[in-house]
């Protein structure tokens, strides 16, 4: 047997490492009570152990943007980093539903709201929740996130009409055991444990004991002459209490049924009509507590297209949310304590917004806005994360193909701007975090704008990633079946643009306008393909490096309105300005804003002088840029662009060596002959027109 085999034996220990060592371990009151003042926060509340969830695994401070990011989100650390949400605006939607709950540990509001995740299809609301409630589970197997519920036992010694089978119940509504003390003493009792507290909220429990339970004690107190303690050592035993979504204890998802069958019982329980012939009907414990409402108790209630059930089944929320209690048929109130979340699409948004019936139910909602990513560099990584987690064949993705597929669903979501004469495409740069070299974008006063003339909020609507990933998928596929082993950003073109019509998400009112996006990103694209093979073509570190000290000797001698020595002659000149023009023109700068970009590269320099680091121009990324784009220029009337595209006219040895240059910038050898023969048939276009 290998090293890497595993026996049943093993794989049983390993097993046991992960269950809490007191899981099945009954304790007394008595233990319960001392373990509470030696750790209060076993007592939370359903707000304050999921907002203390959140801190738990972790949180990073952005100061620029004043947003947590939450790594249980940001990196997964559960799975390795395999579920990972990505983009400042989406970070900015998980920092605001964590404030909420915060809140609520606080008793400031939100623990009597429902926290209402609200986007478009496929803008990652379900798979956060989902991701809330797996956390949620583990967080509870742990030291910090335990809790502690009970259970009646020997019951049947004492009361008499008791069915054997009940002998020992559980806590229906699984409580904390704190409820099992009087109102009066355990208000004494969770008074002490908050001045031990060393927390940003205070423990609070006025909840009543459910009808069951609430049974059970009256029965037990007559019975023992209202001896609380014999109570309780002989008839409660305290038991672990992990939260568990497939035992739906703690935590229950909620889906709405068809219209003509949904029944509150589905949230409130219902009778237990195996028990009635033994209790009667009016009987507590002839109860089923398995309503949603009741399994979610001490934890988190998730329930999905919420606002596509019925108006009158939403009512059952209003009490839910407002009091913390639920009423079902023909038995008392029940105190519940749970996060409630819910999670709708625009639609049904729209149409309940506008009911004046859902008045109340819209005002005991707090709305989490979760748009689209609106970083296209984000957006990539959603399907990088969609291609990690799957089987990829052997196939190289090439450089720029999700990127510009991420450009696509940008342009789709964001709104076309206004303001500064800016075009939507730099607009979509702008969101991504790139310098705009024409123009001073203000990206702030972009998304303000923006903000006025939609309805909600920027990133609503548009394209879907599903959609997306669903097309590079099939580009994956039928880059397989033509025997090619890379992906590029032409085939994924050709798959968006052959499906738009055939999804059915997409109004066909939007066509022509998503068709003339996909025009944008070809040619954004196109761009960068010629300057990837331009950097492959013309290249040379010492010519750029010589070049750099060239325009940065005439910068200073512009600057201190001083000479320059000549290479040649090695007479004193004047700055050369056409020199400097001809670099300073690649980054489209111009006359009026040269000063402002040479006094920007002095200080640059003058500053790394300082720290005793030497000139070099690959080090200053527009520099850079511009001085590769004037070697492209000086070089380029020296190749044979036709060539490109039909190899068999040009040196092997020389092509060979360009391959070679773009498979160092992340091409595989077929990817890089097909950017060669795509920017050589352009860069041939375009000097023919020229």
């Amino acid at each position: 047997m290998s090293e890497h085999e595993r026996t049943l034996e093993s794989l049983s220990e390993e097993y046991k490492d992960t269950i809490p060592s007191d899981l099945r371990k009954p304790r007394s009151f008595d233990w319960y009570l001392a373990e509470l003042y030696d750790e209060p926060r076993i007592a939370r509340g359903a707000h304050q152990r999921v907002a203390d969830m959140f801190d738990y695994y972790g949180t990073t401070y952005d100061e620029d943007q004043g947003v947590v990011e939450y790594q249980l989100a940001s990196e997964d650390p559960l799975n390795e980093g395999e579920n990972t949400f990505y983009g400042r605006i989406i970070h900015e939607a998980i920092h605001e539903f964590v404030n909420k709950v915060k809140s609520g540990a606080r008793g400031l509001g939100p623990e009597r709201r429902i926290l209402l995740l609200l986007g478009p299809v496929g803008s990652g609301k379900s798979a956060f929740d989902s991701q809330v409630r797996q956390y949620f589970e583990d967080y509870t197997t742990r030291d910090e996130g335990r809790m502690y519920t009970f259970r009646w036992t020997n019951l049947c010694s004492v009361i008499p009409d008791q069915d054997p089978a009940d002998d020992v119940v559980r806590s229906p509504m699984n409580q904390d055991p704190i409820v099992l003390l009087p109102q009066e003493q355990r208000e004494q009792v969770i008074d002490d444990i908050n001045e031990r507290l060393d927390a940003p909220y205070t423990i609070e429990n006025e909840q009543s004991l459910d009808p069951a339970s609430e049974f059970y004690m009256d029965r037990l107190l007559a019975h023992y002459d209202d001896d609380l303690q014999a109570v309780l050592e002989n008839h409660v035993e305290v038991v672990r209490l992990l939260a568990d979504e497939n035992k739906r204890q703690a935590i229950e998802t909620f889906e709405p049924k068809d219209k003509k069958n949904q029944d509150e019982t589905e949230l409130t329980g219902d009778v237990n009509y195996s028990k009635i012939a033994v209790y009667g009907e009016s009987d507590p414990r002839a109860f089923d507590y398995s309503g949603a409402f009741c399994n979610s108790n001490r934890g988190i209630f998730s329930g999905e297209e919420l606002l596509k059930l019925q108006r009158e089944f939403l009512y059952d929320f209003l009490h839910a949310t407002q009091e913390k209690t639920i009423k079902p048929k023909n038995n008392p109130r029940i105190d519940i304590d749970q996060v409630i979340v819910g999670r709708t699409n625009m639609p049904e948004y729209r149409d309940k917004k506008g009911d004046e019936k859902m008045e109340a139910f819209n005002d005991r909602t707090k709305r989490i806005d979760f748009p689209y990513v609106l970083s296209y560099e984000d957006e990539a990584h959603i399907y990088r994360k969609m291609l990690q987690n799957a089987d990829l064949p052997d196939i190289g993705v090439e450089p720029h193909t999700l990127e510009m597929a991420g450009l696509f669903g940008v342009l789709t979501r964001i709104e076309e701007p206004d303001a500064g004469g800016i075009d939507l495409l730099q607009k979509a740069k702008a969101y991504n975090g790139e310098i705009d070299e024409t123009e001073d974008i203000d990206v702030k006063k972009l998304r303000e704008e923006a903000a006025e003339k939609v309805e909600i909020g920027e990133g609503m609507d548009g394209v879907s990633p599903r959609f997306i990933g669903d097309e590079i998928a099939e580009a994956i596929m039928d880059s397989m079946h033509r025997s090619r082993s890379f992906l590029s950003p032409l085939t994924t073109f050709n798959h968006l643009e052959g499906n738009l019509e055939n999804h059915g998400s997409i109004s066909s009112d939007m066509f022509e306008t998503y068709y003339r996006y996909l025009e944008l990103v070809r040619e954004e694209y196109k761009e960068r393909a010629i300057e990837d093979v331009r950097h492959a073509l013309a290249y040379d570190v010492d010519e750029i490096q010589r070049q750099g000290e060239k325009y940065m000797d005439h910068v200073m001698a512009y600057i201190d309105d001083d000479t320059v020595e000549d290479e040649i002659t090695g007479r004193e000149q004047e700055p050369d300005e056409q020199f400097l023009r001809s670099v300073e023109e690649k980054l489209n700068l111009p006359e009026d804003r040269k000063d402002d970009f040479r006094q920007e590269v002095a200080n640059w320099v003058s500053r790394r002088a300082r720290e005793g680091v030497s000139f070099e121009p690959q080090d200053n990324d527009r520099l850079r840029r511009a001085l590769e784009r004037k070697l492209w220029e000086d070089k380029k009337h020296n190749i044979n662009f036709s060539a490109l595209v039909t190899s068999g006219d040009m040196d092997d040895d020389e092509r060979n060596e360009w391959i070679d240059a773009l498979i160092e910038q992340g091409y595989s050898e077929e990817g890089a002959k097909e950017v060669l023969e795509f920017a050589g048939a352009e860069v041939a276009k375009s000097e023919m027109e020229e």
